[in-house]
């Protein structure tokens, strides 16, 4: 028995849980306030996706004589699948690796029109492992089942997803309400069944769902009406990021007669309230951020005079009562950074809230969850890595940051190497300046394997316009920095942003296909710019030469339809960006004419073939600035003075070996000099916490020698800043 059940319901993703309901565990951890977690998406699809749940589908009536080809043939081969899904399930949690082997083989899994992809597969994956080929047939092989599911038995639904077009734009509550009125759909069922055990098992007080994506929205309600209907007792609440960004302004009654509550944005504080009101009468009750219903209308309360919570102060994310160990590694296309989304489970923190630039216009940058800002320290952040490792065996992170800040990333770092733990981390960045070479390398080091970050349009007119803050030759100069050091580069783009031309959409294409030309980004997704409520351009849309289409509100407020007063279908450019994009990544066809990609006539570039390349020509390695620290990173070095006879020159010298992980550097100097470099190697050491500034350095040098920028810019010093033994950060 738990005071609260928390419950992200149907679909977000297969392979991790999202992390709302284990950062709020973790928070009522500090309070003492019993809970419990369930991940009722990973549920449902173990259940469905397993012989029992696969012979109901095939149990299901269908008319069979009007299904598709490809419906009729999965039906035929149905004792295959039922045969075989266990079997594969086990494969995609890590439990059966051996089975790639008869996966790979292609005579073990039924096959129907997913696998048509084939053709394709070497030249979208070329010679990938033996695990990740098999995961992809299985993925495939899944992908099949779930388009017949589609066809002729639940059209909603899918696996990150089920009805999203319900809580997609929903200004009105009415098809919602409509769906929610009618019988259950086959995904209710088993979605059903296992919310009612876990209510008997935890008999909870109040049930709290964290919906985040429109996907979720339907579920969460039907799950909250079987709530209503079957234990009226328990009272039930709805927070997470759709509430948080779409249901802001709701006036609707009829919601209310799913939840009692609704609260919105950071929700320690509005649940610890809520927990406190289960035990006092309503006239004493104190709340946050509150929808409810008071006097038959809907309220909006915020009585309470309690801040909220620092991060310092919210815990460690808890992923206790969850399948950790039961999630699913799918890999679905060829796109690297959608195999991280989607391969392999990944602890989840966040390094800072909210975004330390707040200034993009296309962002809801007027919520709290963007507009208030707050950094964690290292320290703290580093023992939360450590408390997640022990709890979960996981050593994967991934920091879901807005923009996670570059001082902070160093910091958290030096601190990972300082404890010497192995971990691999990945988040989304700005690209910075601050992202020099070093920096890049140190994060590296410390487990860094990727990182995201928007590009959005390859214009500066435009990047301006959106207050992005960065340039293209910036975004060229970071991208070089973080794939030298050996970490990919995802980048998001964007098109149809308020008055982007033609010309500069094509601009823009031919700066992405310049920059997966010179090998400087690994990975991109185009999306089309959508108006959202909460942003500058949604608030103020007579500014970006836009006109929003009114609506009356009474559910859902966040994306705007709109008239761009340029007139351009911006549609028409999907196909076409998204295709060349895909050959890009995969290294091929950069030498087509950008009109290929096109089935209709588009302007020639006005950008120089080599303007990306140009950009990277900038040379900063001999720049001296004074503040900033230097770290050094070499342990393994053995010292050896010799004598050198020769007839320009006699007399002692030191000969310094460094024993790198994959490499050997040896460098000679002056002996006095060597022996000042061991002496700051050693007093700086990289479990030192204070790290000398080069002034510092300089100063210390000048005290026994001339020049200090002679000797630092000397041909072996560069030699050991180039292998990554000494970083100037």
């Amino acid at each position: 028995m738990k005071d609260l059940l928390l419950i992200t319901p149907p679909f977000t993703q297969l392979n991790t849980p999202y992390p709302a309901t284990a950062y709020i565990k973790g928070f009522l951890n500090t309070k003492n306030i019993s809970s419990y977690q369930v991940d009722l998406g990973i549920d449902v699809i173990l259940e469905l996706f397993s012989r029992d749940g696969i012979q109901k589908v095939f149990d299901a009536k269908i008319d069979l004589q009007n299904a598709s080809e490809n419906a009729q043939r999965i039906f035929t081969l149905r004792e295959e699948y039922l045969k075989t899904i266990d079997q594969v399930i086990l494969f995609l949690q890590g439990k059966s690796p051996t089975l790639a082997r008869q996966i790979c083989s292609m005579n073990f899994l039924p096959e129907a029109s997913r696998f048509n992809q084939l053709d394709d597969m070497e030249f979208a994956f070329g010679n990938m492992g033996l695990q990740d080929k098999a995961k992809h047939l299985a993925t495939l092989y899944l992908e099949d089942i779930s388009d017949y599911i589609v066809e002729n038995i639940d059209p909603d639904f899918g696996f990150s997803r089920y009805a999203e077009r319900l809580g997609k734009s929903a200004n009105s509550f009415d098809e919602l309400y409509l769906k929610l009125s009618g019988k259950q759909t086959f995904i209710d069922e088993f979605t059903l069944n296992i919310l009612q055990k876990k209510l008997e098992d935890i008999q909870p007080k109040l049930v709290c769902f964290s919906i985040p994506f429109p996907g979720n929205l339907y579920s969460g309600f039907k799950c909250a009406q079987f709530i209503k209907k079957n234990f009226p007792h328990i009272k039930v609440a709805m927070g997470g990021g759709f509430p948080n960004t779409e249901l802001r302004e709701i006036k609707d009654h009829r919601v209310f007669e799913f939840f009692d509550f609704i609260t919105l944005d950071d929700g320690e504080l509005p649940l610890e309230l809520l927990h406190q009101n289960l035990e006092i009468n309503r006239e004493k009750s104190e709340f946050k951020r509150t929808f409810l219903i008071d006097n038959k209308k809907v309220v909006y309360k915020n009585n309470s005079k309690r801040h909220d919570y620092k991060q310092s102060e919210i815990g460690t994310p808890d992923y206790t009562d969850l399948k950790l160990d039961q999630y699913i590694s799918v890999i679905e296309i060829a796109n690297p950074m959608h195999s991280l989304w989607s391969d392999g489970r990944w602890n989840k923190l966040t390094m800072a809230h909210g975004c330390y630039w707040g200034k993009c216009t296309f962002c809801d940058i007027s919520l709290d969850y963007i507009k208030i800002y707050e950094p964690i320290s290292a320290k703290i952040l580093v023992d939360r890595i450590e408390e997640l490792i022990r709890a979960t065996g996981e050593t994967g992170f991934h920091f879901v940051d807005e923009a996670a800040p570059p001082a902070l990333m160093r910091e958290v770092a030096l601190e990972i190497l300082r404890r010497n733990l192995v971990v691999t981390w990945w988040t989304n960045i700005r690209f910075e300046k601050s992202f020099t070479r070093d920096l890049c390398y140190l994060l590296k080091l410390s487990g860094c394997v990727a990182v995201s970050g928007g590009l959005e349009v390859a214009s500066d007119r435009l990047l301006k316009l959106i207050d992005k803050g960065v340039s293209v030759e910036q975004v060229a100069n970071v991208t070089r920095n973080f794939t030298e050091a050996g970490i990919m580069v995802h980048a998001y783009l964007m098109y149809g942003y308020p008055t982007q031309t033609i010309q500069e959409t094509v601009d823009s294409l031919e700066m992405v296909r310049q920059m997966f030309e010179m090998g400087i980004l690994q990975s991109g997704f185009w999306h089309q710019f959508a108006m959202t409520a909460h942003s500058p351009v949604g608030m103020n849309p007579e500014d970006f030469g836009v006109m929003p289409v009114k609506q009356e509100i009474l559910f859902a407020n966040n994306d705007i339809d709109f008239k761009d007063k340029t007139g351009i279908d911006h549609n028409k450019f999907s196909f076409g960006l998204k295709k060349s994009l895909f050959n890009y990544m995969h290294g091929i066809n950069f030498e087509l004419p950008l009109q290929e990609w096109f089935d209709f006539k588009i302007p020639g570039t006005t950008i120089h073939p080599d303007y990306i390349h140009d950009c990277l020509l900038e040379d900063e390695q001999f720049q001296l600035k004074p503040s900033s620290k230097v770290v050094f990173l070499a342990k393994n070095v053995i010292a050896e003075n010799r004598i050198k006879n020769k007839k320009k020159y006699s007399g002692t010298y030191t000969l310094l070996t460094f024993h790198l992980k994959t490499n050997i550097v040896k460098i000679e100097l002056e002996q006095e000099k060597a022996e000042w470099l061991m002496k700051v190697l050693e007093e700086n050491a990289i479990e030192n916490l204070k790290k000398p500034t080069i002034q510092q350095l300089k100063n210390n040098f000048e005290q026994y020698f001339e020049d200090f920028e002679l000797f630092w810019f000397s041909k072996p010093i560069q030699q050991l800043k180039e292998n990554g033994v000494i970083l100037n950060l």
